[in-house]
């Protein structure tokens, strides 16, 4: 994905009511922003931090900047624009990138479906073959010992998408579950059940049921964010 006009740098003051954050932008001017992301955003919003900004170009908008990307300390890029992931996994699909997800005429988005009222972010269909529900979810939040974690904060929704994937594939549909990784400097990724036990648990149970578990990591840039890399799923 094409980042035009490319972002620019701020300096993290703070991040406030999930969607708000204060920044100094170069010039010394301190402005509030919009910020894209209703996690935790573990390791991503420490005060000091260089981050990235993208101008909205609408002047009618509240706040004219959006928090796309984080700086870690390590210099690696983080993309933390939640929003995004949909079309960088579909990009991906359709590029060839995703091996695992080709062969499918049709790409669908935000298809009801379930039942516990859900929204699937991508629906893969082409004749002759199952339908394949793919739940995306953006992950930022690294260990120590460089593995990507998911989630960074209690998910009752994340646990009940893994629910609905579950019966989609007993029903006799593919169904995957899709970690689109938005930093560079990862080489696996693992439920965090330090964080929530639940989900742990629950998509250990899914991947035993027959729902794929599919991860690729992404290259981040002030112009550009694409996936690039499949990084495997340790459970």
């Amino acid at each position: 994905m094409q980042i035009t006009p490319p972002l620019f740098p701020a300096t993290l003051i703070k991040r406030y009511k999930r969607f708000l954050a204060d920044v100094i932008l170069i010039s010394g001017e301190q402005v509030t922003v919009h910020t894209p992301n209703t996690g935790a955003m573990t390791g991503c919003a420490e005060p000091g931090s260089r981050v990235w900004l993208r101008d909205t170009q609408n002047p009618t908008r509240k706040y004219q900047y959006s928090w796309e990307v984080t700086e870690a300390t390590s210099g690696t890029l983080i993309g933390v624009h939640t929003g995004l992931v949909n079309q960088l996994v579909r990009e991906a699909i359709v590029n060839g990138t995703i091996t695992e997800l080709q062969g499918y005429a049709t790409i669908c988005q935000e298809v009801r479906y379930g039942l516990e009222n859900s929204r699937i972010d991508l629906l893969l269909q082409q004749t002759l073959r199952a339908d394949c529900y793919v739940e995306i979810k953006n992950v930022t939040a690294k260990d120590d010992a460089g593995v990507a974690f998911f989630p960074d904060a209690i998910s009752k929704r994340g646990v009940k998408h893994l629910r609905e994937l579950m019966a989609m594939v007993r029903q006799g549909h593919r169904a995957v579950i899709f970690f689109c990784v938005q930093r560079g400097d990862v080489q696996a990724i693992r439920p965090a059940d330090e964080v929530d036990a639940d989900y742990g648990s629950t998509l250990r149970q899914a991947i035993a049921e027959g729902v794929e578990a599919i991860a690729y990591r992404a290259s981040v840039s002030p112009e550009e964010i694409r996936l690039v890399q499949a990084l495997p799923v340790v459970i």
